[in-house]
């Protein structure tokens, strides 16, 4: 018979007690799985994004040799320009047709008688025209900023030939320093170019001050004035002055002598007696009249007289002919932008700066291709 009061069990002394409820690691659990999901998903993400910027880059390169071949073809170029494609993305660009910026640079472009060390222009917003992205017939250019440079290393090769170097002496000012050769003579070069805007497209160049030294002799400067000809140094017309036979030489001729304004009995005195002659030339205007004595003018009628000068009578006759627009053709930096098709392009500022003759461009409504 049952006891009506059941006999309570207890646990065996060595049993564990049973364990408490897991619901805080089961949630820990959770949430490590949901970040981990998660992280694969950010890095799946970082992965198809690289992917893309990747494609991106490499339509891009593509698209910059293409641009590159294209324009040296058209242009007529012996190197191909670098073009570089702003804007990210660039395949979206591509798709809306405008490309945010392109800048092109052109390295040894002929001008005239020189070569541009290189012309960079950045055009910006730029339609493109075609029927689809790789359909590309051309494009237009609302606005372009540029620059070009002439350098003066190759002015000096093209056209100091070694002999004469170009240096920037001002903001608009060229030095040109040198030697020239005339008639088998090295003879010592200095002139200036002032460097100007001519015009919308133009640069040009005003070359003054040019001088020809004979060594120490004389010095040829080019023109009709006065001060301009071929006339002894100073140190040689004083030289001049002292020497009894080359001053007996050149008061033998009536032009020179109606040119120093020396009177006739001076000179017949001077000619019979070494105590006048140092007279007359011992005056300081004597060496002041011999200064401003034009020894081109004496070349033809007298060669005998410039060879007992110390001048030969072959360069003179070649630096008669030796012109100032000979001459200033010899140093002309002057150049002309090309005419776009459509659009303009002009020039903005001309300065010089210590590497060479920058020039700043702008433009505007350009169109490319077709």
């Amino acid at each position: 018979m049952r006891s009506p009061h059941p006999v309570p069990t207890h646990p065996h002394p060595y049993e564990a007690p049973p364990a408490p409820p897991t619901h805080r690691r089961t949630r820990r659990r959770g949430r490590r799985g949901r970040f981990a999901f998660a992280l694969k998903a950010v890095a799946s993400l970082a992965v198809l994004a690289a992917f893309l910027t990747l494609a991106d880059r490499w339509a891009v390169l593509y698209a910059e040799h293409r641009a590159a071949d294209t324009l040296k073809q058209r242009l007529r170029l012996t190197a191909a320009p670098e073009v570089e494609i702003g804007g990210f993305p660039f395949l979206t660009q591509l798709a809306d047709r405008r490309l945010e910026s392109v800048q092109v640079t052109v390295p040894d472009v002929a001008a005239d008688r020189v070569t541009l060390a290189a012309v960079s222009a950045t055009g910006r917003d730029i339609r493109l025209d075609g029927d689809g992205p790789t359909s590309v017939r051309g494009a237009r250019v609302p606005e372009l900023q540029g620059d070009v440079l002439l350098s003066f290393a190759d002015m000096n090769r093209e056209l100091g030939a070694s002999q004469v170097t170009f240096t920037g002496a001002a903001r608009d000012r060229v030095a040109v320093r040198g030697t020239l050769p005339v008639a088998g003579h090295d003879l010592r070069l200095r002139a200036d170019v002032r460097v100007a805007r001519d015009g919308r497209r133009g640069v040009d160049t005003r070359i003054g001050g040019i001088r020809l030294d004979i060594g120490h002799l004389a010095t040829y400067r080019p023109g009709t004035r006065p001060a301009e000809g071929l006339h002894l140094t100073p140190a040689s017309a004083a030289a001049l002055a002292r020497e009894t036979r080359k001053a007996r030489a050149l008061l033998a001729v009536p032009t020179v002598v109606r040119a120093l304004g020396v009177p006739d009995a001076t000179v017949r005195e001077a000619q019979r007696s070494d105590t006048a002659l140092a007279r007359l030339t011992g005056r300081p205007e004597f060496v002041r009249q011999v200064l401003r004595l034009n020894l081109l003018d004496l070349a033809l009628a007298h060669p005998e007289l410039l060879s007992r000068l110390g001048l030969d009578p072959a360069l003179l006759d070649a630096l008669s002919h030796l012109t100032r627009p000979a001459l200033a053709d010899r140093l002309s930096l002057a150049f002309q932008l090309p005419e776009p098709p459509s659009g303009e392009l002009r020039l903005r500022d001309v300065r010089v700066e210590r590497e060479g003759i920058r020039v700043r461009i702008t433009g505007s409504a350009l169109a490319v291709g077709s």
